[in-house]
């Protein structure tokens, strides 16, 4: 009977420890899942808040580009203005315009930020597509060269020697004058330039080397002037309706192939 009962108990003690074991077992498979879900929960490295912050900068927009590009080029254009009489402001909104405010492929690939072909030139060249495929234009080993090419090249030419007579700070009268010297085919081309000079205050540049009061810029209406300058959340579509101009219009005027536009890029509406 005390044989049985010594069995009995010996049993208990080893099922007993038997049950405890298991439940440590569980309770640490049980902590181990709670540790993990929390470290997937709250992963976040230094690097992940950095990106995110960065993703919430806005991208330059064409308006920042056109400033930082004055800031560099202005006092080029001004040397220039001094040694061959075009007006500063001509010089950097010509500049702005013909090289996508120094972004277009021709300007980086060659510095040339005046669209100069390359005629009689016996320096280097690249080929770009313009008016025809492959056209040779003249590529510079710094934009300083091609700021100095542009003034040699309106100040040894005939048919802009008229521009010569008009004041050094007339800035209007060079954008029609050169238009009307055939230096472009767009027929907005003075516009655009006269518009890209009072928006951004370049007869500012001009006042500087003439030592004469700038113009008081007058606030024009987009239009009156017959053009608009591209905000966030334009489409062709809604500016074909603010203007009562169709789209084809629009892209035909401006020399658009497809429906991409860019934040402060001017374009003809009228």
């Amino acid at each position: 009977m005390k044989i049985t009962r010594i069995l009995s108990f010996v049993l208990l003690i080893v099922i007993a420890a038997s049950c405890g074991s298991k439940k440590k077992v569980v309770t640490r498979k049980k902590e181990e899942i709670s540790i993990d879900n929390r470290g997937e929960e709250n992963r976040q490295t230094p690097a992940e808040v950095v990106d995110d912050v960065k993703e919430e900068i806005p991208a330059k927009t064409y308006h920042y580009k056109i400033e930082d590009y004055i800031r560099e080029f202005a006092p080029i254009a001004q040397e220039e203005m001094s040694l061959y009489k075009i007006p500063a402001s001509i010089t950097l909104a010509q500049g702005i315009l013909e090289s996508g405010a120094g972004n277009g492929d021709l300007t980086r690939r060659a510095n040339n930020h005046f669209g100069i072909k390359c005629h009689d030139w016996n320096g280097q060249k690249v080929y770009h597509d313009d008016d025809r495929r492959g056209e040779c234009f003249r590529k510079y080993k710094h934009a300083r060269y091609s700021y100095r090419d542009h003034s040699l090249f309106l100040s040894g030419r005939g048919r802009y020697a008229f521009l010569f007579d008009l004041d050094a700070d007339d800035y209007k009268g060079w954008a029609k004058g050169l238009r009307e010297a055939g230096y472009a085919t767009d027929r907005r081309y003075p516009d655009k330039l006269i518009d890209l000079i009072e928006r951004y205050e370049l007869y500012k540049y001009d006042s500087e080397i003439t030592r004469r009061p700038a113009p008081a810029y007058v606030e024009k209406s987009r239009e009156s002037s017959g053009t608009h300058v591209v905000q966030k959340g334009d489409t062709l579509y809604s500016i074909s309706r603010k203007y009562n101009t169709p789209v084809e219009e629009i892209k035909k005027m401006n020399g658009l192939n497809g429906n991409t536009i860019s934040i402060g890029q001017i374009l003809s509406v009228k």
